[in-house]
């Protein structure tokens, strides 16, 4: 089987998340550069079969796009014009970071390290991959 990866796309930084082979974990892959993204993205499909992306779908918490939105959907059609034969899907990435923050919390580590923003970015697509896992069951 064929992984999914999760994106959790950022102005600077996106984190990224994916299944193991056999879709029952998700779990953190890294965080890269926004910049960055497309390229690492084509290198990781050509090391890893990747069966689709969820793409964290930025919403207030009102249900107002937020100002993130526009970017996240033309990074989509870059995407989707990279990987045509990969299907992208949306997932509603509300209080993913506030989750995030609570699992860092919640996991004891130094003070330091709860400031790393590259740690929310990477649990934040995790948290926005395991909802779409057990949407899906």
């Amino acid at each position: 089987m064929a992984r999914i990866l999760s994106i959790d796309y950022g102005k600077r930084r996106t984190g990224l998340a994916v299944t193991d082979p056999c879709q029952i974990i998700a779990g953190s892959l890294t965080t890269v550069e926004t910049p960055s993204l497309l390229k690492f993205l084509q290198d990781y499909v050509a090391k890893e079969p990747v069966e689709r992306f969820v793409v964290g779908l930025p919403k207030q918490t009102n249900g107002l796009d937020s100002e993130n939105l526009p970017r996240v959907q033309a990074f989509v059609q870059k995407l989707q014009a990279t990987f045509p034969d990969i299907p992208v899907e949306w997932w509603d990435e509300r209080y993913t970071s506030v989750m995030a923050h609570q699992v860092i919390l919640n996991s004891g580590i130094g003070r330091k390290a709860r400031q790393n923003k590259a740690l929310v970015d990477g649990i934040s697509a995790t948290i926005i991959l395991q909802g779409w896992m057990e949407r899906r069951k």
